[in-house]
């Protein structure tokens, strides 16, 4: 007869040694478990203390968060331009080719938003315009548009970048955020307490970008099937179906994953880039995204410090840029270190400038041709009645009005799809990293936990957002990450310092 009792010590040991030898991974999955529990059981008490919190980090926090984003942009250029800017990350070759290169670091930073927002936030900004310069409203709403989608949330990721890139490939250190700089293993739990962080702050996001996608997705099956928005079974399902991709995906590896559905998310938006563009007026569309990214570059020191005619007031820059640049700031972690792991070989002043200019210049096409094109369909209506004011279905109203609406809103789809699964692809491969102790290549049973665990605490946040309806979990997730940002903002400008302080003499 087996001895029970021996076998339960056994399995107990190997448990606690597990626990002893991995305590970052366990700790996080913890705090997960009882954050899940929490919210199920004070699902209003939680929602009135992050609306609360979010606003008093904005409130407070807001004009820092404006410096540190300009401060980041030209900390970037000065690095990039400066001798540190020669370093080459890695001795070997690039391991991808500048299309997939670019493919990637866009697919992992910006994703499905650039297809949430195309249409939506120029509209907004062109109705509501929050700069008070004299210029004709569609500079004025593609100029702050681009603000908010270009050099300086992209500087946020490419901060987090530089600091692991170098760690990773010239220092020989792994790939831990909390290891980044020499300093930092000086102060006793101060790695270890930045490496929890980053991973609950990349899992918190995941699920509002998880659940802004998928209801966005919802939106445009409803849209495509004359039903109205709102089926819960759809959007569970598409949840499963998202996580169950991108751990495929994951599993695959950089190379023969994510790599390939980057590529074919970056093909489809230029296709529908270009299907849009040539029935828009070409010559308008051209001198719109000129002209505003000319403003945009010539006015970016008063944008960035809301300065004169160009402060939008507190209210606004609370309910838009704050937002947004809090958002930027709790992806920028797990996205820099996505980044640096795909930049091994290039030098860190291809991968700055690479970072900084080109996802930008992209972008702003985009919103050029998407928003020019809703300018021009906004003036051409007897009357506007917001048809392009809700966020989750503006896109699928607006290829209304071009041929073959039903293919594009069906590519569309698909392209949500995609482009959600190479963002949760990515994390899920970071947090792999991170619970492998920072190797490049994790463990594959990683992948398999993280893609189960981000599909269950998904479901769960869904599922608790339609049993207790008086409050919007998923809201309530988006405002956390303004919350999760704020050590993050203050540990990038530490970290911006200590950086110069260590390499002022080495090169």
């Amino acid at each position: 007869m087996p001895n029970l009792k021996n076998n339960s010590q056994i399995n107990f040991k190997k448990f606690n040694t597990e626990i002893k030898n991995n305590p970052l991974f366990y700790c996080a999955g913890l705090i997960l478990f009882i954050f899940s529990v929490f919210i199920f059981s004070f699902t209003a008490e939680f929602y009135s203390f992050i609306d609360t919190a979010s606003i008093w980090v904005r409130e407070f926090f807001g004009e820092f968060y404006l410096w540190l984003g300009l401060a980041c942009v030209l900390f970037l250029l000065l690095i990039a331009f400066s001798k540190y800017g020669r370093i080459r990350l890695g001795n070997s070759p690039p391991q991808f080719d500048r299309l997939s290169w670019i493919a990637m670091l866009y697919s992992a930073g910006m994703g499905a938003g650039i297809l949430l927002r195309a249409v939506q936030e120029p509209v907004y900004m062109y109705q509501n315009p929050p700069l008070k310069t004299g210029y004709p409203n569609d500079i004025i709403a593609l100029e702050f548009t681009f603000y908010q989608w270009g050099f300086t949330a992209w500087a946020f990721y490419g901060i987090f970048a530089l600091f692991i890139g170098y760690s990773l490939f010239v220092r020989k250190n792994n790939i831990l955020l909390g290891s980044s700089l020499p300093q930092l293993k000086k102060l006793k739990g101060i790695p270890q307490s930045i490496d929890l962080l980053t991973i609950l702050t990349t899992v918190f996001g995941l699920v509002a970008a998880i659940g802004l996608g998928t209801t966005q997705i919802e939106g445009g099956i409803s849209h495509l099937t004359t039903k109205n928005p709102g089926t819960l079974w759809i959007v569970i399902a598409l949840v499963f179906l998202i996580c169950l991709l991108a751990f495929f995906s994951a599993y695959a590896g950089v190379e023969k994953g994510i790599k390939r559905i980057s590529n074919w998310n970056i093909y489809i938006t230029i296709a529908l880039l270009i299907f849009i563009f040539l029935q828009a007026d070409i010559v308008e569309i051209l001198e719109q995204f000129l002209t505003a990214t000319w403003y945009y570059i010539k006015d970016f020191f008063q944008l960035s410090l809301a300065i004169g005619d160009f402060n939008p007031g507190k209210q606004f820059l609370t309910d838009w840029t704050y937002y947004y640049w809090a958002f930027w700031l709790a992806w920028a972690p797990f996205t820099g270190i996505f980044i640096a792991r795909i930049s091994q070989g290039r030098t860190i002043r291809e991968m700055i400038l690479g970072v900084l200019i080109l996802p930008s210049l992209g972008s702003f096409l985009w919103f050029s041709v998407f928003g020019g094109s809703s300018f021009h369909l906004i003036e051409s209506m007897p009357s506007y009645d917001g048809e392009f004011s809700n966020v989750f279905t503006s896109i699928f109203k607006f290829f209304e009005a071009f041929p073959l609406s039903n293919i594009t809103n069906i590519v569309t789809v698909l392209l949500l799809i995609s482009f959600l699964v190479t963002s949760v692809d990515s994390a899920i491969y970071v947090l792999s990293m991170f619970s492998d102790k920072g190797n490049e290549n994790p463990n594959k049973k990683y992948r398999l936990i993280w893609a189960v665990l981000i599909l269950i605490f998904s479901e769960a946040i869904i599922l608790l957002g339609n049993v207790k309806p008086e409050s919007d979990v998923l809201d309530a997730m988006q405002k956390f990450l303004i919350i999760g940002s704020l050590p993050f903002a203050i540990f990038t400008a530490i970290m911006m310092l200590l950086f110069v302080i260590e390499n002022r003499k080495k090169y």
